[in-house]
């Protein structure tokens, strides 16, 4: 099966079956990445993927569900994102202690290098959306198979094995780790904090992660 491409589009012609639906989506990435969750626009993927219009709802049914589709990948590099992060600790020298705390770090530091860099995907990926408790969906998963979230759940789990976090203060401790992270991530890219120096907010969100796994760390 083919789909017939515009004489305004790309030069590819035709897709093997299938591949439309990834050069749509990649197109709807591509614009998520430029202007957030307002340019995915089923009428622009169509035209920056070659095809007619009518082309796209074989594959998605509305704009909404090619939304939620970038959505999801933008999730996913969300977690590699993260996930980078977590991969430079592993050749350090720490005590286990000192790598479950490290580790939570690296998690908060990673979501906010990720808003800073990639501010329209970061937009997109909390468009509004499913509950947080929604199935887990690999399309949104990291190259560890693990989404955003989990990957947070992972890291406080670690405090908890490390004997940082008391088991009794675990229950909901994502929430709170992810509010502080998240508040300030919108703040410095669509707030009031937009305009401060690159280093700057480096140091912020060090501070800001740091307060995070002191205050878990003492809750009793």
């Amino acid at each position: 099966m083919t789909e017939q491409a515009t004489s305004t589009g790309p030069a590819r012609a035709t897709y093997r079956h299938g591949d439309l639906r990834r050069a749509l989506l990649e197109a709807g990435i591509a614009l998520a990445r430029e202007g957030g969750p307002d340019a995915v626009v089923l009428r622009e993927a169509t035209r920056r993927a070659g095809v007619v219009p009518n082309a796209a709802y074989r594959h998605f049914a509305n704009r909404q569900d090619l939304l939620g589709a970038v959505r999801s990948a933008a999730l996913a590099e969300l977690a590699v994102a993260i996930e980078h992060e977590l991969a430079a600790l592993e050749t350090a020298t720490l005590s286990a202690i000192e790598r479950a705390r490290a580790g939570l770090r690296a998690v908060g530091i990673g979501y906010l290098h990720f808003a800073r860099a990639q501010p329209g995907l970061f937009r997109t990926a909390f468009s509004p959306s499913e509950n947080v408790r929604s199935a887990a969906d690999p399309a949104k998963a990291g190259e560890s198979g693990l989404n955003p979230f989990e990957l947070l759940g992972a890291s406080l789990d670690g405090m908890v094995a490390a004997g940082i976090i008391d088991a009794a203060q675990r229950p909901g401790a994502e929430y709170l780790a992810w509010a502080a992270v998240h508040g300030l991530s919108v703040l410095v890219i669509d707030g009031p904090l937009r305009h401060l120096p690159d280093d700057q907010v480096d140091g912020l969100g060090q501070r800001l992660v740091g307060m995070v796994e002191r205050g878990l760390s003492h809750a009793r």
